[in-house]
């Protein structure tokens, strides 16, 4: 029997450090991937990660192809897709480190699937596990009744809002969910030779990408989570945004993945969407008047923003398809 390959597609930003200990990670699976593509977004005169990756490729028990593109993750990963030779795709982040035997217990997952319709699986990362009392919005967000679901890894269609996966308890074998992180997922091949691709909409920071992607993909195969698949995300602080960045993408961003997997929106869609908007900015301001912090205010003012750009039609699929 043939054993699949697997190819780890990686997207990177200013992260030598880190792209060094994910080849070390990688080197100690169980299973090898067959390959890496490491799509460097760096600037052309930075060579910080092509530096630190030269003189450790002969070493590796795989293959690397290196590749400088910029453009931010969701096209990294699109130019890693096309690079890429395996039977499965990995998308694994530059700071997560897999647990030995990670990619042989997700083939084997894989493996059970006699008939091919799991399209993906993803991992469990064991250090972001959070209960919902453990966190005062959610509870706030059952009481107020702004979602229909809170189940961890699925979709809330009736308000446009992916129900943290972080939430979900340490479990072994598999659930099925809606939507998968880019982080420590695993692809068929199959699925991305039918033609699809990160949407070009999410350029630069990455926000909700992964969620767009899978929710694309979920419309014709299975997805499911693997609680014996497990890793660690370490949380780089390089190569992040400022927070009016990323509030301003919590809403535009937001809404695109809702009207282009959703839409047509009804009226009430539209109302329960606005309503949760509207706490999430009241959530921030109160924690920033509360703590004078600043980054706070930043989030903020990036969500009025968003607010503003959304009525300007800036979320709009079929305008941004257009414009593309």
């Amino acid at each position: 029997m043939t054993l699949p390959n697997v190819s780890v597609v990686t997207p990177t930003y200013l992260r030598p450090e880190e792209v060094v200990g994910l080849l070390e990670n990688l080197s100690s699976q169980s299973f090898l991937p067959f390959e890496l593509v490491l799509v460097d977004g760096a600037p052309p005169d930075e060579r910080a990660t092509e530096d630190a990756l030269r003189p450790r490729i002969s070493a590796l028990p795989f293959k690397v192809n290196y590749i400088r593109h910029g453009g931010g993750t969701a096209i990294q990963r699109n130019i890693g897709i096309e690079a890429a030779q395996g039977d499965f795709i990995a998308f694994i982040d530059d700071d997560i480190r897999l647990e030995v035997s990670f990619l042989e217990v997700i083939l084997h997952a894989f493996s059970a699937d006699r008939e091919q319709h799991v399209g993906g699986i993803v991992g469990y990362r064991v250090n972001e596990h959070f209960t919902p009392q453990q966190a005062m919005r959610w509870r706030w967000y059952r009481r107020l009744g702004l979602l229909t679901t809170y189940e961890p890894g699925r979709y809330d269609f009736e308000t446009g809002y992916p129900i943290n996966a972080n939430m979900q308890t340490p479990f072994g074998g598999v659930r099925a969910v809606d939507f998968m992180t880019t982080a420590c997922a695993v692809w068929r091949r199959t699925v991305l030779d039918t033609g699809l691709r990160f949407d070009e909409f999410f350029k630069d920071y990455g926000v909700l990408e992964d969620a767009h992607f899978s929710l694309t993909a979920g419309k014709r195969w299975q997805l499911l989570q693997c609680g014996d698949a497990r890793c660690r995300h370490e949380h780089s602080p390089r190569g992040r945004v400022n927070r009016k960045r990323v509030g301003f993408k919590c809403v535009v961003n937001y809404y695109y993945v809702f009207q282009d997997i959703a839409g047509p929106l009804r009226r009430s869609q539209k109302y329960r969407f606005w309503r949760y908007q509207m706490f999430e900015l009241s959530r921030v301001l109160a924690s920033g008047l509360r703590r004078m912090r600043f980054t706070d205010f930043q989030e903020a003012f990036g969500r009025l923003q968003g607010f503003l750009a959304v009525s300007r039609g800036a979320a709009d699929p079929r305008r941004c398809k257009c414009d593309s």
